[in-house]
């Protein structure tokens, strides 16, 4: 798993923005416009490496992994817990205690996203899978994660084709509310 442009190169990248990101939201100020600021720049990289990871790595791993169907369907059920949790942080005070539930909850979460894939299935998935595929798909999620969604929607399509689609659609329209909303901008 090392600095491979391939797509285990570049989720593992993420995982390790994503948790330095978080280790940030823990160290700022509770109720602070700085947490809340990290918290949607989180949101906003979680929703954009899950989709990624819904249209480039699930199917590699459906195709070329023993279990691979039984292991996406398990990705996906983190996957739909963080994007609920992330959808319930945006809602209430970040001052409340139950966004600080809800906060470690979705650490919770992350931490059980990036154990699942990295220590199970990025090393069963480099195994097996060819490396053009891993590369091509590698190259995707890039494309991917600089066009599509960057608001969690609990409950979206868990297929790659229907994923594309909605991300083709719902990628152009979040990005412009993050910069009419300067979300995630700093």
């Amino acid at each position: 798993m090392g600095s491979d442009s391939g797509i285990i190169g570049q989720l593992a990248a993420d995982h390790r923005a994503i948790q330095n990101l978080l280790d940030r939201v823990r160290s700022a100020p509770p109720g602070s416009d700085e947490r809340a600021s990290l918290v949607e720049r989180v949101s906003g990289r979680l929703v954009s490496h899950l989709v990624a990871e819904k249209e480039c790595l699930h199917p590699l791993v459906r195709r070329y992994v023993v279990g691979g169907d039984q292991g996406v369907d398990e990705l996906l059920a983190v996957d739909e817990e963080i994007q609920r949790t992330l959808k319930s942080l945006g809602a209430v005070p970040a001052h409340s205690e139950e966004y600080v539930r809800h906060l470690l909850g979705l650490v919770s979460c992350v931490t059980e996203h990036v154990v699942g894939l990295e220590q199970r299935l990025f090393p069963r998935l480099q195994a097996v899978g060819p490396a053009d595929a891993l590369r091509d798909a590698g190259a995707g999620a890039r494309r991917t994660q600089a066009l599509g969604p960057t608001r969690p929607r609990p409950g979206a399509p868990g297929s790659p084709a229907l994923t594309r689609l909605t991300s083709a659609v719902l990628g152009p329209w979040d990005r412009l509310r993050d910069r009419l909303g300067r979300r995630g901008l700093s």
